[in-house]
């Protein structure tokens, strides 16, 4: 740090952690007028600058004193394409989220072995080579969901909630937010990813984007429960029901289709 309160960091690690939050120049300017000149080299920030920065870009401080900005990858298979192509760029909020629901599963995790809980039966149950539309009924069987009950549902909120409250009561934590750790300020996007899973034989989960409309996010719960029955976490598509390139993705959305709307 300099006599007059600045740190000493490369510029290069400013740059990084505003790209990495999807964050322009532009964005940040009233916050930081002197943005340009810290990602320049020409000038750096004070501490107390710097701690507000991390704040605003959602990364730890102590990433911004690296000598180089850090690899960061997906902890989870990433199953989203759009136009056919994968995603390559990292998305902070679906990471965020990502490792937020890892520390609530790994919570109740430690809860189910110390109350000696069985582990899950239908975890990894089911193979690719399995016809989805006998998948979809195994499922359905387990989840207690008759064809005639789901005729009655009168919406799609109502059967989401259902189908929710199925998946709960077999085992899986069912997650469903539309923003970071309950910061409205970070909202999830769509475009980017409506779901994922953790496979655990304890503690299974499932996140739901809440951003999406219900019947879209129903979709979602059930393509999500035919990663569980595979045993495959992972992020879903972000393209939802286009059939991309991933052989997993194509099963688990005929799964799903065949749970939510069987042929007969």
């Amino acid at each position: 740090m300099s006599k007059h309160g600045h740190v000493t960091i490369q510029p290069n690690l400013l740059t990084w952690a505003r790209e990495r939050a999807g964050l322009s120049l532009d964005s940040l300017a009233n916050k930081f007028p002197r943005i340009p000149e810290w990602e320049a080299g020409e000038l750096q920030p004070t501490l107390k600058q710097l701690e507000r920065f991390a704040g605003a870009v959602h990364v730890p401080i102590g990433y911004l004193f690296l000598p180089e900005p850090p690899r960061e990858s997906l902890p989870i298979p990433d199953f989203r394409t759009v136009s056919d192509r994968s995603i390559t760029r990292l998305n902070v909020n679906l990471l965020d989220t990502i490792y937020l629901c890892q520390e609530r599963q790994a919570w109740y995790r430690d809860y189910a072995r110390l109350h000696r809980f069985a582990p899950i039966d239908f975890i990894e149950r089911a193979k690719l080579a399995d016809a989805p539309t006998e998948m979809a009924k195994a499922i359905s069987m387990r989840l207690n969901l008759s064809m005639d009950e789901r005729s009655r549902l009168p919406d799609p909120a109502e059967a989401l909630r259902r189908l929710m409250a199925q998946a709960e009561e077999i085992g899986v934590l069912v997650m469903v937010s539309s923003v970071v750790g309950g910061n409205t300020h970070r909202k999830l996007e769509v475009r980017e990813f409506r779901g994922f899973a953790l496979i655990d034989s304890l503690a299974p989960l499932i996140f739901i984007n809440a951003a999406d409309s219900k019947a879209a996010q129903m979709f979602t719960l059930a393509h999500e429960l035919a990663h569980l029955w595979l045993g495959e976490s992972g992020v879903s598509d972000a393209e939802g029901v286009n059939a991309p390139e991933q052989e997993i993705e194509r099963w688990c959305n005929a799964v799903a289709a065949e749970l939510l709307m069987p042929r007969a």
